[in-house]
């Protein structure tokens, strides 16, 4: 009876084994395909609410004195967003970015209209898993094709969350502030 029972569990084993490979190799591709085939794009909006770092700030907020919005779009849906303010100096919160990307922007129309020389991420967030990691990436590739910007920094929030974010993905802590904290990416 042992004996009967071994043959007839192991080769259940075996082809279970064979499934979850399966079913993980599709989820890999899966996954790999969508960042491949998505592209960054501007927006003219995004939905507040589903920002969890700064749901307060509004869509004239967001994309007034040259403030941008940006999406990585895959398949006619929006994935990931981030939000940034040009500046001369880099803010500690997010008063001093709307008076630094105001005054960038008031200066850029003596000059070649160039906003500011410091892009500032103050929100990112994603609704598909690698999406944030992505468009920290094309952004940055962006900013290194621009002939006037010369930094990457964030205004993040005093989390966690955002420290390991940022540290994973190459960027260096410039500053804590009372309510907020700066990682600069290095563009060089």
């Amino acid at each position: 009876m042992k004996q009967v029972m071994k043959r007839t569990l192991k080769p259940r084993i075996k082809a279970r084994i064979r499934k979850n490979k399966q079913i993980i190799n599709k989820n890999i591709i899966d996954f790999f395909d969508w960042i491949k085939g998505a592209e960054l794009v501007e927006l003219k909006e995004c939905k507040t609410e589903e920002d969890p770092v700064r749901p307060e700030l509004d869509n004239i907020f967001r994309r007034s004195y040259g403030r941008k919005i940006y999406g990585v779009k895959y398949k006619k849906e929006i994935h990931a967003v981030m939000c940034f303010a040009y500046t001369n100096k880099v803010p500690r919160n997010v008063e001093e970015l709307d008076k630094f990307s105001h005054d960038a922007f008031l200066q850029s129309a003596q000059r070649d209209q160039k906003v500011g020389k410091i892009a500032i991420a103050y929100t990112v967030w994603s609704k598909k898993k690698g999406g944030g990691k992505l468009i920290v990436k094309e952004v940055f590739k962006k900013i290194k094709k621009s002939n006037h910007l010369n930094r990457l920094v964030t205004l993040s929030p005093l989390t966690e969350m955002a420290t390991n974010f940022h540290s994973k993905n190459g960027a260096k802590l410039l500053q804590i502030n009372e309510t907020t904290q700066n990682f600069e990416y290095q563009v060089v």
